[in-house]
């Protein structure tokens, strides 16, 4: 199965890298860190052991990788433009192609360039940044769910879960993508919203009161828009969140690290889209709009 990676930051880096230490077949297509990567390989840096691979299969042109089985798509959604381009030379009728992007409506993009039932979906719960070019730091967790867009999960989707399984990653394959996705927005929308717009690691935000009285409606007003959107989310959900949030090790989340280095934030896909979806099946939601509208105006400047 061979897997080419789009989108080769700390995601991409660290999953492909640990499939690859693992003998998967991996193809990363890299930007910045290209020639570092090429001349000095690939370092990951983790509480479960730090490894290094020496040859990577890294290509700064997608056609240079050619026709592959699996497309991971690990991009920013601020480079969803970049879809075609970047992904067209990459897919031929019987590739699968995967996003593990943040937020809702990547999917549906990329099922209107290519073929509905190519398209499927991955959750990241991951705390890894890239620290350095060709060096990957992971803080904490790291497992994945993923699904077929629009149906049931296959005979590939269930191959490419057990390859990372075996790769030493927690993989489950679910039955409805967009039950995972709204649940991972739960935990997106107020805790990588918040930290960014308030300068602070995400365990930070259950300081005092009124913070996680924030935190709180954000995750309830995700759980109503999530319900009038085929999503049914209980308060169990909510109370896990929070719960693996309280244990995490300090982490700035990536909307935050995009913020204080001058990069676009992720607000359209995180927090536009939902509140959208939410909004238009008639959910109030007035700290989402909130905290849209604050980003928002930081991002335009």
């Amino acid at each position: 199965m061979k897997i080419a990676i789009v989108g080769s930051g700390a995601l991409g880096c660290y999953y492909g890298g640990l499939l690859a230490r693992n003998g998967a077949d991996i193809h990363f297509l890299m930007r910045s860190d290209y020639e570092t990567v090429r001349a000095n390989g690939l370092t990951i840096k983790s509480p479960n052991g730090d490894f290094h691979l020496d040859k990577v299969n890294c290509y700064n042109n997608p056609v240079d990788i050619g026709i592959a089985d699996i497309v991971f798509i690990g991009l920013k959604t601020t480079a969803n433009h970049c879809y075609k381009e970047l992904v067209t030379p990459l897919v031929d009728s019987k590739t699968r192609i995967v996003t593990a992007q943040n937020g809702l409506g990547n999917e549906q993009l990329l099922a209107n360039l290519f073929v509905p039932n190519q398209i499927a979906g991955a959750l990241a719960f991951l705390c890894a940044n890239r620290i350095a070019p060709g060096i990957i730091d992971h803080l904490d967790y790291g497992h994945v769910h993923m699904g077929n867009f629009n149906r049931a999960p296959d005979v590939i989707i269930q191959k490419l879960g057990q390859l990372f399984n075996d790769a030493g990653i927690d993989c489950k394959v679910v039955d409805d993508l967009n039950q995972a996705r709204w649940k991972k927005l739960m935990w997106n929308i107020p805790f990588n919203g918040l930290s960014a717009l308030l300068d602070m690691t995400v365990d930070k935000l259950f300081i005092d009161k009124e913070l996680s009285r924030v935190v709180l409606a954000l995750m309830k007003e995700t759980q109503a828009a999530a319900a009038a959107n085929g999503a049914i989310l209980d308060d169990a959900a909510i109370d896990q969140m929070i719960e693996y949030t309280r244990v995490m090790e300090p982490y700035y989340t990536s909307m935050h690290l995009d913020r204080i280095n001058g990069h676009p934030m992720e607000i359209d896909s995180i927090l536009k889209a939902p509140l959208a979806a939410g909004t238009e099946k008639g959910i109030a939601m007035p700290e989402l709009k909130k905290l849209y509208q604050a980003l928002n105006e930081i991002n335009n400047k």
